[in-house]
Formats: structure tokens, C-alpha cells, sequence
């Protein structure tokens, strides 16, 4: 006589070791993606609170209205002219490479295609991408600041040179997410092709093209090696860009961060923190601004 199982209840055991073993393997890639997770923001957060703990001594209202220093081993100045220096420094260079960016993305996906020409945009593009912040500056230095001297404009240039092709990059890899679908129900409905992008590709797109601007101006606020070769030094604030040096944060922390001195490396800790907090001020800003057209255009 033989003890056999019925076809149920051996299906039954075969479903229960299944789960079981999918519940494991589970939890295990849970936790080895927990594990990666804190790998990558624990170091950041680290960083984030040592520049904060060294830092947060120095700000005070003075510390945002007070000129440099003219003693650098004393204590006391605040850092108005290198934070307007920042936020206009940048603003410029945002100006002139976020609007070339995007149509220079536009091109490449809506019209380029696979053609010669966007081959090579694309190539010089990565290119530009890759190359070191201070060839930039030297390269910014000889074609502008040799003729026209040491300005926030040139300190501009150098900047807008390394956010343009993160800009072209990100902008079109944004377009390429964008549907087809889209376009041809925007082209059904009598639309030229310009009135699809402007209507129809860019908002739907208008987040991830947002999220790649912030990069490339976090990038570029951040930058010092191009400004030390553009923009000189200024203890004063210095509102023309097209006229006299100028002063930045990130050149402030270099400066500032090599003395011996404890008042000017204090100085500096107080500028790294301003400068992280005016790139999180920025990136929370794009955050809901896209947020907000991505709902109305949902809508």
C-alpha cells in the first residue's frame, strides 16, 4: 500500500516553499538597498552637519550686509560683497546658458535628429562636459579678461561655459522621455511643429529640464578655479559686472580656508555654509516651481 499526497496539497506545499523563498530573497534586497541608501546619504548628511556645526558661529545679520575685512587675520566683516558677487555671478551665466541650452537640446532632438550636425553638437558637447573647471577659466582668461581686464562678466563667461552642455545634455535626454503620442495628437489637431514644442513637448518635460538646470548651476556656483582667473578680488561690493573685480563666495573659501589665521577659516566655514545654503535655497525654489507647473499642465 502506498502513501501518496493528492495533486492539491503537494501545489499547496509547492506555493508555501515559493512564498517562503520570495519573502526572504525580499527582505534581503530590501535590505541591501537600505544598506546603499545610507552608504550614499550618510556621508553627505556628515558633511553637511560638520559644515554647519563650524559655520553657524558666523552668521549673524552683519555677516550679510558688511563688507570683507581689510585685516584678514582679525575677526569681525561679513561676506556681502561675495555673496551679491555669487548670486549675480551666477545669475548672468544662468542667463546666457539656460536659454542656449534649450534650444541648442531642442535642435538636437526636434530637428537634428541623427544628422551630421547634431552628431557633432552632441560630441562637443560631452567633450565640454568633461573638461576641468580651470581650463575654462584659462580659456575665458585669454579671449576676455587679457582684453577687457578683471570683471564679473568674465568670471560669467566661465561659468555659463560649464553649465551650457549639462544644460543640452540633460534638456534633451528630458525630450526623449516626452511621448510621441504627444506630438502627433498636438499635430493632429492642426499644430505646427513650434507650437507642439512651446505648448506641448517643453511642459510636459518642464520638470526633468528644471532638475537639470539646478545641477548645472549648483555646479557652477561652486566653482572657484575659474573665478580666480576672471573675476580678481574685491573687499567691496561691486554691483557693475562689466566693470572692476569682483568677489564670490567659493573664492572666499579658497582664500580664506589656506591662512593660519582661525578668523579667516572660520570666515571661510561660514562661507561654505552660506554658499550650501543658497544652492538648497535654489534647488527647493525649482523643486516647486516644477512641481506646480507639472500639475497644471496635468490638469
Amino acid at each position: 500500500m502506498t502513501d501518496l499526497m493528492s495533486p492539491d496539497v503537494e501545489n499547496l506545499l509547492f506555493d508555501a516553499t515559493t512564498s517562503r523563498s520570495r519573502r526572504i530573497k525580499n527582505r534581503l534586497a530590501s535590505i541591501w538597498m537600505l544598506g546603499a541608501l545610507l552608504v550614499a546619504v550618510i556621508p553627505l548628511a556628515l558633511v553637511i552637519g560638520y559644515v554647519l556645526l563650524k559655520g553657524i558661529g558666523q552668521i549673524s545679520v552683519a555677516w550679510f550686509t558688511d563688507d570683507l575685512p581689510t585685516i584678514t587675520r582679525k575677526a569681525g566683516g561679513g561676506m556681502g560683497p561675495a555673496i551679491v558677487g555669487t548670486l549675480l555671478i551666477t545669475f548672468v551665466a544662468a542667463l546666457m546658458a539656460i536659454p542656449l541650452g534649450i534650444l541648442g537640446a531642442i535642435y538636437l532632438h526636434e530637428y537634428g535628429g541623427k544628422g551630421r550636425t547634431a552628431r557633432l553638437i552632441r560630441f562637443m558637447a560631452d567633450v565640454m562636459t568633461g573638461v576641468p573647471s580651470i581650463v575654462m577659466g584659462l580659456f575665458v582668461y585669454t579671449v576676455w579678461t587679457l582684453t577687457f581686464g578683471l570683471n564679473g562678466f568674465g568670471g560669467s563667461l566661465a561659468l555659463g561655459c560649464l553649465m551650457l552642455p549639462i544644460i543640452i545634455r540633460t534638456t534633451e535626454e528630458m525630450l526623449r522621455l516626452v511621448p510621441d503620442e504627444l506630438r502627433q495628437a498636438s499635430y493632429a489637431l492642426g499644430n505646427r511643429k513650434w507650437r507642439t514644442i512651446l505648448t506641448v513637448v517643453l511642459p510636459a518635460s518642464f520638470g526633468g529640464i528644471t532638475s537639470g538646470v539646478m545641477i548645472a548651476i549648483a555646479r557652477a556656483a561652486g566653482e572657484t578655479a575659474p573665478l580666480v582667473f576672471t573675476i580678481g578680488a574685491a573687499r567691496n561690493l561691486n554691483l557693475n559686472i562689466f566693470e572692476g573685480p569682483m568677489t564670490a563666495l567659493s573664492v572666499q573659501i579658497f582664500g580664506n580656508a589656506q591662512t593660519p589665521f582661525e578668523a579667516a577659516q572660520a570666515r571661510a566655514w561660514g562661507a561654505a555654509l552660506t554658499l550650501v545654503a543658497i544652492v538648497f535655497a535654489m534647488t527647493i525654489l525649482a523643486r516647486v516651481v516644477s512641481s506646480r507647473v507639472a500639475r497644471r499642465h496635468a490638469a
